[in-house]
């Protein structure tokens, strides 16, 4: 079974996201966003943005669902369209991208599942801490300084390390989060003597993650896996 993945963000999604839903689903998996990049654009053409999260990516969907399914009609089993939350609400947000897909009647029988990062998804690492940060050569000897630096730092936010996808509260005016998990991640370890880099260890942490671990900890991670576990059996 094919699946259309149309993915928000930027860098670190494009290299993150494909590779984990190839490991833990028995699909086959095509992302049409954020586009390919290609070697360099033409002097004076100017070139779209590479990811979008939120509106951007609905606007992304819009234009590039309806090419795929003119340039191949009956090949998509299922639409996934994939987001960082960013302390929006999950069922609102939910509710645009659908509404973006159910435009095109072309994919009126085509199954869609909508899946969210909350806020980011370097909750899905935190969740299952000792599967990443604590065995990855670069943070095992420091883990525990970093876990004790970031729990103890959440909970003087108002948040729990045990739940990570409730992290931060979000910023009307910016439409995001007010704190990004990522950056909390990034100044503990360097409190630490280590320095996480959300592009160069995001991806390699997400392929150790056991979803199993998750499941108690990450309500819309469980949602996400489950919806798409059951498709892809």
């Amino acid at each position: 079974m094919v699946v259309w993945v149309f993915a928000g963000g930027g860098e670190t999604e494009v290299q993150s996201l494909i590779p984990f839903l190839e490991k833990n689903f028995n699909c086959k998996f095509q992302r049409k966003t954020p586009a390919r990049r290609k070697p360099g654009p033409k002097p004076g053409v100017k070139t779209t943005a590479y990811g979008r999260t939120g509106q951007g990516l609905i606007n992304q969907i819009s234009q590039e669902l309806p090419i795929a399914l003119k340039n191949e009609p009956k090949v998509c089993s299922l639409i996934l369209v994939f987001d960082d939350l960013d302390c929006r609400d999950p069922t609102e947000e939910k509710e645009k991208f659908l509404d973006a897909i159910s435009k095109f009647p072309e994919c009126a029988d085509i199954p869609r599942i909508v899946g969210f990062a909350a806020p980011e998804i370097e909750s899905w690492i935190i969740g299952d801490w000792h599967s990443t940060m604590a065995k990855h050569k670069d943070f095992r000897a420091k883990s525990d300084a970093i876990l004790w630096r970031l729990s103890h730092k959440m909970k003087e936010m108002g948040f729990s390390f045990d739940a990570p996808e409730s992290f931060s509260k979000y910023d009307s005016q910016r439409n995001c989060c007010e704190d990004k998990l990522s950056e909390l991640l990034m100044e503990c370890s360097q409190e630490s003597s280590v320095l996480f880099r959300k592009g160069y260890h995001t991806p390699s942490l997400l392929l150790e993650i056991q979803p199993s671990q998750l499941m108690g900890k990450c309500p819309l991670f469980r949602r996400f896996y489950t919806d798409l576990q059951s498709f892809c059996k």
